[in-house]
Parts: C-alpha cells; sequence; structure tokens
C-alpha cells in the first residue's frame, strides 16, 4: 500500500517567471543552501524555455529522523530526486523520481505547472512506497508528510526567490 503526496502552490507570477525559479541552476543552487540539508548538491542540471531536466541530493541528518527509520538506517540519510519537466501548452508537466539512500522503496510524483489567472499554479500529485514488511506502512506515511512540508517549504522559497528578483 502506498502513501499519497499531494500540494498546490499559486503565484501571483506568470508560468515563465515560476518555471525559471522552480528549474534555473541558480534558483535550485539558492534553494539547496538555503533549505537542502546536509551535504546537499545540484548533481546534474540542463534547462531552455522547452523543459528542464536536473538531480538533486538533499540530506538527513540521522537526529532529526524518527527512531524507527535510525533502526533501520543509522546515520545520515540522503535523498536523490530526479526531475524533468516538459513544454505542455501554456505550462509545463513533469516527473519526478525519489530514491532514499538505505531504503528499499520509491517515490514518484507528476507535477504540472500551468497558468492561473494573472499568476499560475504548480500541482504535484504523487506517491511514497516503502518495501518493508511491518513497518513499510508506518514510514510510507512518515516519508509522505515530510515530503508534502518539503514541497511546502520549496514553494514559499521559490516565492521569495520571485519577489527578490522583482525589485
Amino acid at each position: 500500500m502506498a502513501s499519497r503526496i499531494e500540494h498546490r502552490a499559486e503565484y501571483s507570477h506568470g508560468v515563465s517567471e515560476v518555471f525559471r525559479a522552480e528549474t534555473s541552476e541558480e534558483a535550485l543552487t539558492a534553494r539547496l543552501a538555503e533549505i537542502g540539508g546536509k551535504n546537499s548538491a545540484l548533481l546534474s542540471h540542463s534547462a531552455d524555455d522547452d523543459g528542464a531536466r536536473f538531480t538533486l541530493r538533499q540530506g538527513i541528518e540521522a537526529e532529526k529522523l524518527p527512531q524507527i527509520v535510525r533502526k533501520l538506517q543509522p546515520g545520515d540519510l540522503y535523498v536523490d530526486r530526479e526531475h524533468t519537466f516538459t513544454r505542455s501548452g501554456n505550462g509545463y508537466t513533469g516527473t519526478a523520481r525519489a530514491t532514499v539512500s538505505g531504503m528499499p522503496g520509491e517515490i514518484t510524483a507528476r507535477t504540472e505547472l500551468r497558468p492561473r489567472g494573472d499568476g499560475a499554479v504548480v500541482e504535484t500529485r504523487g506517491e511514497v512506497k516503502v518495501k518493508i514488511p511491518l513497518v513499510g506502512g508506518k514510514l510510507e506515511s512518515f516519508v509522505a508528510g515530510e515530503l508534502t512540508k518539503l514541497l511546502a517549504r520549496e514553494a514559499r522559497f521559490s516565492r521569495e526567490w520571485l519577489g527578490r528578483a522583482a525589485r
């Protein structure tokens, strides 16, 4: 059984500006520096107006993990996230796949960036699957909750990034 991820972020800026705030090398590097965690890095990146492809690594320090996770995987965890965005009509569609070091399973998501009124909206839907008998469901729920919080922090960062760029 998988745990669902759902997140929606609205922006007062247009699709092109939001796309750059979400996918440009400069914005991603700044976002990782601010909220990426220990040993975070932009592992690969390519982007133009038609789309983007990048891989992020984010670190989670062991002391910030729940006990059940520390029992299964001692030490820090690393989450590698592969993102792809492709132009689709007036917006972009994207896919993401993430893996967590030492955890059997996968995280997948689909993202839509589209116009909404004078601004734009980003909607992400996905799921977390952890393939560990007896405790997998608890881990899925924990990871899904943490990912939803992370998506909210990333959206807040993008809004701030767009606000700084407008000045």
